[in-house]
């Protein structure tokens, strides 16, 4: 680890210096961490396929502003899983390092895309049901299919080009200056930067579900207080009782994937890391991942529409395997069976 704690930043740009970063020193580490990228890398992908096919096969659901957010968080989602798996697993586990430092800079660059993206995705869904909560007569007006296509393109691409500022040159190799212990060739201020986007995220998140989840509770204690048509204002507690519990779902898993590793990135920026401390980012890295395995469980199969059509695909599936069972083929071959049994039979008596 001493070439990772020199000063001149000509030796940390060196290919060379690219086995400090490999934090994970022990067999066992690297199968853990292999496991845990590998489950939730597949769960990520199969779940987020899913909601994607579930979304794009309803008519009705593709044309909601709220599905397409969904939809483009799950694409984010599935990009982020495969680049972050493929690369990560590849870097600390395989320790591959004989690619160049702008085919890392592009591989950091994929992962910056797609969990920023993700995290914009959820952005918009919370904005979507903000707008909802307390706009709701001009809700149509205001959130309109061609609006959230609009919203879903400076999403990625403003995510795509700030992730793309390393290999642009913004690094600590083309500037010379000072080198994230984190993260090979990114520029430390660049890191800081990032960080603080994403934060700005989560604060802007957090707040409009936190309004929500008021606003919610509000409508509750109105209607336990005011008992006109019971039956109406029952189901419509019920549902905002629901929709309370998938926010506070939202926040918890939020705040416990991302806050671990963000806590870690400020604090590079502010001290030197232990190997410890560089291990723990590691494995809370995955936390990334999980996050993105969780969210079609929260935003996606949570909704009726959703999950009616999961039935639907579930029923279909089904029916489609009994089917051969009982086709006329299937019958007549079991009946011909059947009779050559008995005829066998016959002949040995």
């Amino acid at each position: 680890m001493d070439i990772c704690k020199t000063h001149e930043n000509a030796s940390k740009c060196s290919m060379h210096t690219m086995e400090c970063f490999k934090v994970l020193s022990t067999q066992a580490q690297k199968i853990s961490i292999a496991t845990l990228c590998g489950l939730f890398g597949t769960l990520c992908v199969v779940e987020n396929s899913l909601v994607l096919y579930l979304i794009f096969s309803s008519p009705r659901t593709r044309k909601k502003p709220s599905y397409i957010f969904i939809s483009s968080l799950a694409l984010a989602d599935i990009l982020a899983s495969i680049i972050f798996v493929s690369s990560f697993v590849n870097f600390h586990v395989i320790s591959e390092t004989n690619f160049s430092k702008e085919t890392f800079l592009l591989q950091l660059g994929g992962v910056n895309t797609s969990f920023s993206t993700s995290v914009s995705s959820l952005l918009l869904t919370a904005l979507d049901r903000y707008i909802s909560i307390v706009r709701p007569s001009e809700y149509k007006l205001l959130m309109t299919r061609k609006r959230a296509w609009v919203a879903l393109g400076v999403v990625w691409v403003m995510c795509a080009t700030i992730a793309s500022l390393p290999l642009l040159g913004w690094n600590c190799c083309t500037l010379n200056s000072t080198c994230s212990e984190l993260f090979p060739f990114v520029d430390e201020n660049y890191l800081s930067s990032w960080v603080c986007v994403v934060l700005a995220l989560l604060g802007c998140i957090i707040y409009a579900y936190t309004h929500v989840l008021w606003r919610a509770r509000q409508h509750v204690a109105y209607m336990e207080k005011h008992q006109v048509q019971v039956g109406k204002q029952n189901t419509r507690m019920r549902m905002d009782i629901m929709l309370a519990k998938t926010l506070v779902m939202v926040l918890t898993v939020l705040v416990l994937c991302w806050s671990p590793v963000l806590i870690l990135m400020i604090y590079s920026t502010f001290g030197r890391l232990s190997d410890h401390l560089r291990k723990v980012f590691a494995f809370c890295s995955t936390l990334c991942l999980l996050n993105s395995m969780v969210n079609p469980v929260i935003y996606a199969l949570r909704s009726k529409e959703l999950y009616s059509s999961l039935r639907m695909v579930f029923s279909k599936f089904r029916r489609q395997v009994k089917a051969p069972e009982n086709s006329p083929e299937a019958e007549s071959t079991h009946k011909s069976s059947m009779i050559e049994t008995v005829c066998e039979d016959m002949h040995a008596a």
